[in-house]
């Protein structure tokens, strides 16, 4: 009896690995040809520009803080209290560019963040029903797809996917 049903699994095994479909699909080009993408991207960029311009006025401020203490810097009729409140001033000025810097790097990171997560919610959803839809076992992302066993046939589904979401 234990000799038929090790037979019967010894002769099944390779079945069920025949029965299994392996798809792979091409995330970064779907992802970058959705019309959403553009648009988070162009929405960061006009966030960027804003920073941007931003901490370039902050800079231009502490540069000519600076050039303002160079001119006192070597008069010798300029007391040394007010030479020491400028250097503050500019170390001051610069701590607070930085943390501009770090603060609007940081809300630009959540903003991706924020717009990339539906646009990724969309395409996993379409990635799911095209592979429901084809009776796939796994579908890879395109750069994992040489961890597949090369006897298996895999489906590249990206035309697929972009026909789900209408893209071209």
């Amino acid at each position: 009896m234990f000799k038929k049903i090790l037979l019967a699994v010894a002769l099944a095994l390779p079945l069920s690995g025949m029965a299994q479909k392996f798809g792979v699909v091409d995330i970064e080009s779907v992802f970058q040809a959705m019309p959403e993408s553009a648009a988070m991207r162009a929405e960061l960029e006009e966030t960027s520009k804003k920073y941007e311009d931003e901490y370039q006025k902050l800079s231009e401020e502490v540069n000519k803080l600076f050039a303002d203490f160079q001119t006192i810097q070597n008069d010798p009729n300029t007391p040394d209290a007010i030479k020491e409140r400028r250097i503050n001033e500019i170390q001051e000025r610069q701590a607070k560019v930085e943390q501009f810097r770090n603060t609007a790097m940081q809300n630009i990171q959540r903003l991706q963040e924020q717009l990339t997560m539906p646009i990724q919610t969309k395409l996993t959803d379409a990635v799911k029903s095209v592979g429901a839809e084809g009776g796939f076992t796994f579908i890879l992302p395109n750069e994992q797809a040489l961890l597949l066993y090369k006897g298996n046939d895999v489906v590249d589904i990206t035309p697929q996917v972009r026909a789900k979401l209408g893209l071209k």
